[in-house]
Formats: structure tokens, sequence, C-alpha cells
């Protein structure tokens, strides 16, 4: 007698997995355009403007080239004192998630896991181009997900 709960013989389902294979910097900019001028002492704050962007290629069975683009600008008193622009790479193997939760797994866990990385690059990029580290808050990349559905502004996993 067998009980109707249990999968059919062969037919285990597999844990879910998320291994990256590996993470590479795809596209780096920095640029420094009033330097000297920019880089003595300012009483001012200056003006921070941070865009992200998510994306992700299906690859081989299983594999996903997932992108995070992160752009930073600042300005104070109408002039530019630094720009840097990143476009963070990892290639991820995923098993075991249903395919209805593959799209949202791979546009919020991935780029969760290359964020550090990604935010280190940009302090080290601000840093050496004479200004004080850069360091991004933490995403939601949940609530970005979410944002980006609502305004109809992600794309099938290809």
């Amino acid at each position: 007698m067998s009980d109707t709960n249990e999968p059919a013989a062969g037919a285990q389902q597999q844990p879910p997995a998320m291994n990256i294979l590996v993470q590479y910097i795809k596209d780096l900019s920095f640029e420094n355009p009033n330097a000297p001028a920019t880089l003595r002492p300012n009483e001012q704050q200056p003006q921070l403007d941070i865009n992200v962007n998510v994306n992700a290629t299906k690859h081989e069975d299983n594999q996903f080239e997932v992108t995070l683009a992160l752009e930073a600008k600042a300005v104070s008193n109408g002039t530019a004192m630094f720009a840097v622009e990143l476009v963070y790479c990892g290639i991820f193997r995923i098993q075991g998630i249903p395919e209805e939760h593959m799209h949202p797994f791979v546009l919020i866990e991935c780029p969760r896991m290359l964020f550090p990385f990604a935010r280190q690059i940009i302090s080290d990029c601000t840093r050496n181009g004479g200004f004080p580290p850069l360091m991004i808050d933490p995403i939601d990349f949940a609530a970005l997900y979410r944002q980006n559905m609502a305004q109809g502004n992600t794309q099938p996993l290809n």
C-alpha cells in the first residue's frame, strides 16, 4: 500500500540550490572631469544620484548570466565631481526552483549575492579617484523587482 503524498518512484524533487560559477566586471568607467578643482576641500556635501538596474540571460541548462548595473554621479554647486559606472556580472547555476518562481529568484537572489562585490568596486574607484569611498546603501532587490514588474520593465529570461 502506498501513501498518496509520496512522490512516484524515481521522481524525487531536487532540493533548491544556487551556485555562483564565476563573477566578473563586464564594464567599468570612472570619470573625474573637473579634477583637481573638485578634489579641494568642500564644505558642501555633493548631491549623489545612484541608479541600479538588473537583467538576466538564460544560458545552458540551469545557468543564467545575471547583470547588475550600478551608476553613481556626484555634483556639487552645479559642477560634476565624479561619475562611476559598473556592469558586474555573475554566472549562476540554479537547480530545484519551480519554473514559476525562477524569474523572481534569478532577478532578486542573484543580484543580492553580487551586490557586496559591486559595492566594494565602486567604493575602491571613488577612493582611488581622490574622493571618500562611496558606500552605496544596501539595496532591497525584492522591492526593485516589484517596482520593475509594476512598471512593465522586466523581460522574460531568454
